[in-house]
C-alpha cells in the first residue's frame, strides 16, 4: 500500500526512492509490527481478562502449570493483526506470493480461533475435534498448494531443491501439491505442539522466520541466487517483508509472553504462525531447510508420535511426559531453563540451515 504511494512521490522527490528498496521496507515492517504490538498488547490483555478468556489447563499436565489458570489466551490475534497490518503497509500488494501467505495466515488463524473459543466456552483444554481441525487445515493448505501450482512461472517453483547440492532438483509435478499440503499442515501442528511453555514457541518461530526471510531475499535476487547456486524465483524476494513483519510481531508478543506470561498465543497464534512458516518455505523452495531450521518443532512432534506409538504397542512410555519440553520439566528443570535452552538449540539449528546457502 505505502509502496505504491512512495513510488509516486519518488517521481517528484528523490528522497522517497529509499522505499523502493526491499531491505528498507523489511526494516520498516519489523518496526511497524513491533510498535503495533507494544501499543495494542496491554489493551488486548486487559480486554481478554475482562471477558474471561482464560487458558484452560490440562488436568494431566505438570502440576506447576496449575498457577497459569485464567491467564488470557488467544493472544495470537495480536500477532496476526501486527503481521497483516505491517505486510499490507509495506509489501508489494501486486505480488501473488504475498496474498497466498496472507490467506494461509488468516485461514489457519480462523481455525485456531474456533479451537480457542471452544476451549474457553467449554472451560476445558479440549477444543474442536482433531478431525474437524485437520479437515479445515487440509482444505486451506490444499487451496494454497493449488494456487501456487497453477500460477507457477518456472519449473523451479514446483521442484524439490536438495540442500548441499547445486544441481539436484527433483521434478514433482502434481506431487508438489501433496508436498505443499504436508509442509503447511505439518508445520502448523508442529508449532502448536511446541507452544506449551511461556515464550517457548514464539522465539524459535521468530528465528526461523528471519532465516527464511534471508532465503526469500536471495531466492528473489537473480544475482545472489546465481552466485549461491539456488533457484531464482521472480517475486519471491517480496516475501521478506512478510517474514520481517512476523519477526517484529513475534518479538512484540514475546514482551508479554515471556516468563511469567501475561498472555498466551493460543491455537490462533500457533497454528497460523506454523502454517505461515511452512508456506514461506514452499515459496522459496526450501522445505528441507525448514525441517533443519525448525528442528525444535520437528523434535517436539516426534516426541509425541513416539510416546503415543510406544504406549499403544508395548504399554510403556518413552518419556515422562510429551511433548519433550514437559519431559524435562518432570526431570526437575525449571520452566525458564527449558525455554532458554530450547531457544539456544533453535538458534543453532537456524544457523545450520543458513549455512546450507554456502555449502553447495
Amino acid at each position: 500500500m505505502l509502496k505504491m504511494l512512495f513510488e509516486q512521490l519518488a517521481a517528484e522527490f528523490s528522497a522517497f526512492n529509499v522505499f523502493r528498496y526491499l531491505s528498507f521496507r523489511a526494516i520498516c515492517a519489523v518496526l511497524t509490527a513491533l510498535l503495533f504490538s507494544f501499543v495494542v498488547g496491554p489493551a488486548l490483555i486487559r480486554r481478554l481478562e475482562k471477558i474471561g478468556a482464560g487458558q484452560p489447563i490440562r488436568d494431566d499436565g505438570p502440576s506447576t502449570h496449575l498457577q497459569k489458570k485464567n491467564t488470557p489466551t488467544m493472544g495470537g490475534v495480536l500477532i496476526i493483526a501486527a503481521v497483516l497490518l505491517s505486510t499490507l503497509l509495506w509489501a508489494d500488494l501486486g505480488n501473488r506470493f504475498i496474498w497466498v501467505v496472507v490467506f494461509i495466515c488468516i485461514a489457519f488463524g480462523a481455525i485456531g480461533w474456533l479451537d480457542d473459543y471452544t476451549k474457553i466456552t467449554r472451560a476445558h483444554s479440549r477444543g474442536i475435534s482433531s478431525k474437524q481441525k485437520f479437515f479445515w487445515q487440509s482444505l486451506a493448505a490444499f487451496v494454497a498448494a493449488v494456487a501456487l501450482y497453477v500460477t507457477a512461472q518456472s519449473a523451479a517453483e514446483t521442484a524439490l531443491i536438495v540442500p548441499l547440492f547445486k544441481d539436484v532438483a527433483v521434478e514433482l509435478g502434481f506431487g508438489f501439491i501433496l508436498l505443499t499440503w504436508f509442509v503447511i499442515t505439518g508445520s502448523s501442528n508442529a508449532v502448536n505442539l511446541t507452544d506449551g511453555l511461556d515464550g517457548l514457541a514464539i522465539l524459535p518461530s521468530v528465528l526461523v522466520a528471519g532465516g527464511l526471510g534471508v532465503f526469500a531475499y536471495m531466492t528473489g535476487h537473480s544475482v545472489f541466487s546465481g552466485y549461491l547456486g539456488i533457484p531464482f524465483i521472480s517475486g519471491a524476494g517480496e516475501v521478506l517483508v512478510f517474514c520481517a513483519a512476523l519477526v517484529g510481531a513475534g518479538l512484540g508478543f514475546l514482551w508479554f509472553n515471556t516468563y511469567p506470561a501475561q498472555i498466551f498465543m493460543g491455537d490462533i497464534g500457533a497454528l497460523s504462525i506454523g502454517a505461515a512458516l511452512g508456506t514461506v518455505a514452499v515459496i522459496v523452495r526450501q522445505e528441507i531447510v525448514l525441517a533443519i531450521m525448525g528442528g525444535l518443532f520437528v523434535i517436539e512432534t516426534i516426541s509425541v508420535v513416539l510416546q503415543v506409538a510406544s504406549f499403544k504397542l508395548i504399554g510403556k512410555r518413552i518419556f515422562r511426559m510429551a511433548p519433550l519440553h514437559h519431559h524435562f520439566e518432570q526431570k526437575g528443570w525449571q520452566e525458564p531453563q527449558v525455554t532458554v535452552r530450547f531457544w539456544i538449540i533453535s538458534l543453532i539449528l537456524v544457523l545450520i540451515g543458513l549455512a546450507t546457502l554456502k555449502v553447495r
